[in-house]
């Protein structure tokens, strides 16, 4: 049978815990960490803090054992491996703004011209189809534009073809469409 682990927080400590919580930039992973110290500091039991939380008391267990080691900066989340992005808040924000005008001005842009931009305007080389994954990450959505003559079409020589067409089904000719 696993020993009871019980967690004593100082006022200070307490302090810290509800400041730590408040905190807009808070991960979720983080988040659960402190909430589990929090509920174990106020004399909650680990299967009733695995409870409350919906996880295991494994978790639970391990949260208590890193904070007991090295204190509150053991429960942030490591730094994930890998490249750092390439793409930054900035440059999406400066991306969006520049969409939302585009819009209003009536210019529409395909993703490679939209890496253009990036790689004049801010620097930042990305693919289109890394940026195209970004832009619908942020709530962007576009259709195909469509290629299409007829806002140049003469309405005189439409209206020819319209009674051309229309002494053709006077002689019996008939539109089959599918």
């Amino acid at each position: 049978m696993p020993k009871v682990l019980c967690v004593e927080l100082t006022s200070d400590q307490e302090h810290e815990v509800r400041e730590r919580l408040r905190a807009r930039d808070l991960t979720p992973g983080t988040r659960l960490r402190l909430e589990r110290i929090r509920l174990m500091g106020r004399g909650l039991t680990v299967p009733e803090v695995a409870d409350l939380i919906e996880c295991n008391d494994v978790t639970v267990r391990g949260a208590v054992h890193r904070f007991t080691a090295r204190g509150f900066d053991a429960l942030t989340d490591a730094p994930r491996p890998g490249r750092p992005a390439s793409v930054t808040r900035e440059d999406r924000e400066a991306l969006a703004a520049l969409l939302d005008e585009s819009a209003r001005q009536g210019r529409t842009w395909t993703a490679a011209a939209l890496c253009d931009w990036l790689a004049e305007e801010r620097g930042v080389r990305v693919s289109a189809a890394w940026l195209t994954e970004l832009l619908h990450r942020d709530g962007f959505r576009w259709k195909r534009t469509r290629d299409t003559l007829r806002h140049k079409a003469d309405p005189v020589l439409q209206q020819a073809a319209r009674a051309q067409l229309e002494d053709l089904r006077l002689c019996g000719w008939t539109c089959t469409r599918a």
